[in-house]
């Protein structure tokens, strides 16, 4: 792979990746929930079902799985419901990080690292995302070093933007105000996921 393909590559993750949407949603109640560590493994976990999705497209698997539609359907149904049934939970506050500050709780890093990987995983669009932008990179990446930059790019482009959101939101002087806000945060958390599970089933 050249260096100007690369740099492709650099800027199709990194607009990914700053996209907001629902893993935002999901770093933003880690790191209001845990402080900054719980915010760092959630972003990093995130990053490895990027790398997972990027590995499939490479392999091949992702057209496999989109040619075999009751396979594809039924990955993007359960992630679908995950996705929902987290939305309810923050939606109703049960088990969310609202009521866990009200109880002088914090998530621990094991949740964090589910809720991060399992957002990335479970969302079928974003398979859709390499399969539609990275075919032109996986043509001309006919070495192992250039296939292992389709791999590695996006995961660490990925984990390494969340990880700033994560600094940013666990400053001194920006957590606490996010605290006050948790049932706030919570609601629409909620709802980004719930909208997105709602996207998932209709697009299917």
């Amino acid at each position: 792979m050249s260096f100007s393909a690369w740099l492709g590559l650099l800027a199709i993750c990194c607009l990914g990746a700053m996209s907001p949407g629902p893993s935002l949603a999901m770093v933003v109640r880690h790191t209001l929930g845990g402080g900054r560590a719980n915010g760092i493994v959630c972003a990093w976990a995130h990053s490895i079902g990027i790398g997972v999705y990027a590995l499939v497209t490479l392999l091949g698997l992702a057209v496999l799985l989109k040619q075999a539609p009751l396979v594809f359907n039924g990955i993007a149904i359960l992630g679908a419901l995950y996705l929902a049934y987290i939305g309810v939970q923050a939606l109703r506050s049960k088990g969310g990080m609202s009521d866990k500050l009200a109880a002088g709780k914090s998530t621990d890093w094991l949740t964090a690292a589910r809720d991060g990987i399992a957002i990335s995983l479970f969302n079928p669009k974003i398979m859709l995302f390499f399969l539609a932008l990275f075919s032109q990179f996986v043509m001309v990446a006919d070495e192992l070093w250039g296939k292992s930059l389709i791999v590695l790019t996006p995961l660490v482009v990925d984990g390494l933007w969340y990880t700033l959101i994560a600094f940013l939101l666990s400053h001194k002087s920006v957590l606490p105000k996010l605290r006050e806000k948790a049932a706030l945060i919570d609601k629409l958390s909620g709802v980004v996921l719930i909208l997105l599970a709602v996207r998932v089933l209709v697009t299917l």
